[in-house]
């Protein structure tokens, strides 16, 4: 085969008719019923999409935005505007109109296309501070029906036309898509702005399709898969999972009905190929945990019996690892009762492989999965690497890795301890931010991660944190925020925590509570509360939060390198850190500078000696309205442990 037969994402499609022409491609959930389209009916849609919009005007280098849930038209959407040489910009579709405003503007969008109602308000509201935006198209027709702007569109009838024109001159298509190479741009996908404003990635039709490529290889992914696009469609793991080695593979992409089912849905398909951020699994840990403790006194303890053989020996005989007899066939009872049911209820039944990336997972929830039979691993990547750095090769798993370089990537570690990689899907620069790319590509092609790490003995590379997060206490010791932070999060009762202390005395944490997780501790233990302020300030919510930090406590103690940044002080903070209020980013990251800088005396207070703080915090509520909220806060001290007095690391029970 020409490899320039297969250098774009439409020449797969076309390659994908042709092979495999009546496999399932994409599933939608609709009304409660999956729709399919084969490989033949997405590239004759995605060619009447291309058709249409050439129509009306989108020509090779425009740019496209695509905001909306995970739907299969938004997906042949992208591809349409690839087969015209346009390049499709994917929005994340719960940013607030001025973050939309911002990457329209940016990325000089002249065509947005839709998902529904809301979207179009959404892009309608600001269309006036777009001059080079012409034309906005809805998907959905819902709620639409009086709307008479000049500019709107609707996909259904520009699809209807473009069927037409493509019937009448295919040649003229087929000539856009042969022009096509892989050296074009293929898509502009903004970072999720953890430290300002968000750059916006260039990644060619070569960065994406070779990394695809290796990784369908390497990992064994064959047309065979099924995956559930349920994550942002402007996040690059989604755009390279869901969509590029989709398209590489031929398997099948599944489109959940709305996130509020995606759990339903997840079970439902139960996909053979599956990525979420650590954030997720330990929420779906947490739903499991929370079951079990309203669950009937037998059924607790037949859990808790053969959740201690899968811890330990699940992970063994996952990995084809010689195992004792006895404590195989109790993994065998086990299965049946405890860990093929469960699988089952989580969505996991068919899994082959499941990743996780974004941030560390905490090891014990990483045991959890892998004691139970999921096969999930952790991988290193980034927007700028086209997703994949380096990858855990199957019976090679460590939970506080994240493997070893993928095929045809270089990994180094620099003096000041920072990762540096080169790979096929190194991304061309950042979209009008020369200087921005100067300081994360040096001269000689190696890309700059901004995450300390080293690598081990064998191999892997193990990350410690953002390399400008990583300081140090008055005394000296080690901090690493992000990897406190981790650890505190593996309890369920934590959903969100944000650990100071470089330049400082000690570690002090501000927390945020998991609502559903202590709400349910607390109705199990006849505690009334109203909001979710009301039962963070509880005395019995702080000591619930204080046994979990003196447990981390414990186990910082007994690594000597972090044995010094045991947390010290903390309190539980009056509201919950939210993208909408800037806190958070769009992938749920911590802004660090706006948490230092809005709640700059809550830190203060922490350092200081006093045990109560006034807070008065302006909050924005998901209809847009804003308000104004007011709480008295505690602030405990936590009992640290001398290293030499530390006992083993304890396990959190299952």
């Amino acid at each position: 085969m020409d490899p320039a037969a297969e250098n774009t994402i439409p020449k797969l499609l076309a390659r994908n008719a042709r092979q495999w022409p009546d496999r399932t491609a994409f599933r939608e959930k609709d009304f409660g019923i999956w729709q399919s389209w084969r490989w033949a009916e997405v590239n004759e849609q995605v060619r009447s999409l291309a058709c249409g919009l050439r129509a009306l005007g989108l020509r090779r280098g425009d740019k496209l935005a695509v905001i909306g849930d995970n739907r299969p038209q938004l997906y042949w959407a992208m591809a349409a505007a690839q087969a015209l040489g346009a390049v499709p910009v994917p929005v994340y579709q719960d940013s607030i109109a001025e973050e939309t405003h911002y990457v329209l503007d940016h990325a000089e969008v002249r065509f947005a296309l839709v998902e529904d109602q809301e979207q179009v308000d959404k892009v309608a509201a600001i269309k006036d501070r777009l001059p080079r935006l012409e034309i906005l198209i809805y998907e959905d027709a819902r709620g639409l029906r009086h709307y008479d702007q000049p500019y709107l569109r609707s996909y259904a009838q520009l699809v209807e036309d473009g069927r037409a024109r493509d019937r009448a001159d295919p040649a003229a298509l087929d000539a856009e898509i042969a022009t096509g190479t892989g050296g074009d741009l293929a898509v502009i996908l903004y970072t999720s702005g953890t430290t300002g404003r968000s750059k916006g990635v260039l990644l060619t039709n070569d960065n994406l399709i070779l990394t695809a490529r290796n990784a369908n290889a390497s990992e064994r992914i064959k047309s065979d898969e099924d995956v559930l696009a349920y994550l942002p469609m402007a996040w690059i793991g989604d755009h390279i999972f869901s969509y590029v080695q989709a398209c590489h593979a031929g398997f099948t992409v599944n489109c959940p009905e709305s996130p509020a089912t995606i759990m339903n849905d997840l079970r439902e398909i139960g996909p053979t190929f599956f990525f979420a951020p650590p954030r997720i699994f330990e929420n779906v840990l947490t739903q499991v945990m929370i079951r079990m403790e309203d669950a009937g006194w037998l059924k607790r303890r037949i859990f808790k019996y053969f959740m201690a053989v899968a811890r330990r020996c699940g992970a063994r005989i996952l990995e084809q690892k010689p195992v004792a007899l006895t404590d195989r066939l109790l993994y065998a009872a086990g299965e049946v009762v405890v860990y093929a049911p469960l699988r089952n209820v989580l969505g996991f039944r068919r899994i082959r492989r499941a990743y996780t990336a974004g941030e560390a997972i905490g090891p014990d929830i990483f045991d959890f999965y892998r004691s139970i039979g999921v096969n999930v691993k952790q991988l290193f990547g980034m927007t700028e690497a086209s997703v994949y750095i380096t990858i855990q090769p199957d019976n090679d798993v460590k939970p506080d890795t994240v493997g070893v370089p993928m095929s045809d990537i270089e990994v180094k570690v620099s003096d000041a301890g920072e990762v540096l990689f080169k790979s096929p899907g190194v991304f061309q620069g950042y979209y009008k931010n020369a200087e921005a790319t100067a300081e994360t590509k040096t001269a000689d092609g190696w890309v700059r991660t901004g995450d300390a790490g080293f690598i081990g003995p064998d191999g892997h590379l193990k990350i410690i944190d953002r390399a400008k997060d990583v300081g140090r206490l008055t005394d000296g010791t080690l901090f690493a925020p992000k990897y406190i932070e981790n650890k505190l999060k593996f309890f369920p009762n934590i959903k969100e925590a944000v650990c100071v202390g470089d330049g400082k005395a000690f570690v002090a944490v501000l927390i945020n509570i998991d609502l559903e997780a202590v709400g349910n501790w607390a109705e199990r233990r006849g505690l009334t509360y109203t909001s979710y302020t009301d039962l963070a300030t509880r005395r019995e919510v702080y000591d619930l939060i204080q046994s979990n930090i003196e447990q981390v406590n414990r186990d910082l103690a007994a690594d000597p390198n972090l044995a010094g940044s045991q947390v010290r002080r903390f309190l539980i903070l009056h509201k919950e850190l939210d993208a909408d209020d800037g806190e958070l980013t769009r992938t749920r990251k911590v802004r660090r500078r706006i948490i230092a800088e809005r709640y700059g005396e809550l830190i203060a207070a922490l350092y200081g000696d006093r045990d109560h703080v006034q807070v008065e915090a302006k909050v924005t509520y998901e209809d847009g309205r804003s308000g104004v909220l007011k709480a008295d806060l505690a602030i405990r001290s936590v009992a640290t442990v001398t290293a030499a007095a530390a006992p083993q690391p304890l396990r959190k029970a299952s």
